[in-house]
């Protein structure tokens, strides 16, 4: 098989001296400067003259404020990632005019990420070190996965997270990834919280909840954040950085046990049939808000779609409102209701259902009909004790 041409960010950890510190946060701040100042003039434009201002008007501006006595020290950094702010912005207005997102918002200096982006002409790569414009010496970078072979940065991107931790992503064409061979297996997947994955095969992978195991550690935290006095004294900012710690172990936690699920699912089977759920809607529910999130659906599907596009897998989401729990997968009857509380029952032809097994093997049944004929295809479905649904309709409509 031919490789497929796929660049990946490669993300490591990095430690920078107190000078690189310095001048990553004053091209933190002139970043969101731009990005702010472009996104006003664009919405001012829009507003007042019904006029849409393209990136080489706010390119032309950039030069524009440099020029000014206010906004000179925007001429102290590197142009490249202040350029590529405003290339971010005139991606996200793309977006929203091609109705996929919302309209862009302003950064903030307290809530926004910092990041800044670097392309090619803005840093050196040599011999496995990185250094960056306007800085003399390379990045202290602690390399904790090797770079495909003879790997070549096309873009840069450096961050700090809340919790105080460097990061440098490495953007770079990765050989590696190919489509694997077909295996021909299928697999359905059921999420849920007593466990995070039920499979069709019957195997069930255990809910971590990363969250709940360190909800003491966290309480603790912001209890102790929450007795400093409000402003921008040293110690609120040190109580603040411990609760960002705490959220940051969480959130790595989560991540690496999806990245390795997500990974095996896609490396053992040909097609992974999901449930297509709307999680924004599911988090409206105040009981299971905080369990639902813990759990991530939405980040292991994204993970999922992403590495079966690497790979050559198919994912198939089948309609949200498929009554995948109430329907038997022996006989396709439908029952009436299933509350939350029903783990296991037992259908009128006889069997006895695991809920979430069953669940996975309905999913995995539906999905397979859309992969074979289309979407809006389901199995046929009886009710309990009587004819198919799509027979008792015939009958309804005979005279």
């Amino acid at each position: 098989m031919q490789a497929t041409h796929v660049k990946r960010a490669f993300k490591y950890r990095f430690y920078p001296t107190d000078a690189q510190a310095a001048e990553l946060s004053r091209t933190f701040g002139c970043v969101r400067k731009v990005y702010n100042l472009a996104l006003a003039a664009r919405t001012e434009a829009w507003t007042l003259r019904r006029e849409r201002v393209s990136y080489q008007a706010t390119s032309a501006m950039l030069t524009a404020w440099k020029k000014t006595e206010e906004l000179a020290y925007l001429a102290d950094v590197s142009c490249v990632p202040l350029q590529q702010a405003l290339r971010h912005l005139q991606t996200a207005f793309t977006h929203f005019f091609g109705k996929r997102a919302k309209y862009p918002r302003f950064k903030s200096r307290k809530k926004s990420r910092k990041s800044a982006e670097y392309t090619a002409s803005a840093f050196r790569w040599r011999e496995g070190q990185l250094t960056l414009a306007k800085m003399t010496d390379p990045l202290d970078i602690v390399w904790s996965r090797p770079l495909p072979e003879g790997a070549q940065p096309s873009t840069v991107t450096v961050s700090q997270d809340t919790a105080g931790r460097w990061y440098v992503s490495l953007l770079i064409e990765d050989p590696g990834i190919r489509p694997l061979p077909d295996n021909g297996n299928a697999v359905g997947v059921d999420v849920g919280l007593d466990h995070l994955l039920t499979l069709s095969t019957g195997e069930k992978i255990s809910n971590p909840r990363h969250e709940r195991k360190d909800r003491a550690r966290l309480a603790r935290a912001q209890r102790k954040l929450s007795r400093k006095a409000r402003g921008e004294g040293a110690n609120r900012a040190k109580a603040r950085r411990k609760v960002a710690r705490v959220h940051a172990r969480i959130a790595d936690r989560r991540r690496d046990t999806l990245h390795k699920i997500t990974t095996r699912l896609v490396r053992e089977n040909q097609t992974i049939v999901i449930e297509d759920l709307t999680v924004r809607n599911l988090l409206k529910n105040g009981r299971l808000a905080r369990a639902i999130s813990d759990a991530s659906w939405r980040e292991f599907r994204s993970m999922l779609e992403y590495k079966a596009a690497w790979y050559g897998r198919e994912v198939i989401a089948v309609d949200r409102w498929f009554p995948s729990s109430k329907l038997c997968s022996n006989c396709t009857a439908v029952q009436e209701k299933m509350p939350l509380d029903v783990r296991t029952w037992t259908c009128d032809c006889g069997v006895t259902h695991d809920r979430d097994v069953n669940a996975a093997r309905n999913i995995l049944a539906a999905g397979l009909a859309v992969s074979a004929c289309g979407a809006g295809v389901r199995p046929q479905r009886r009710t309990p004790g009587g004819q198919s649904a799509m027979k008792q309709e015939q009958l309804r409509r005979e005279p």
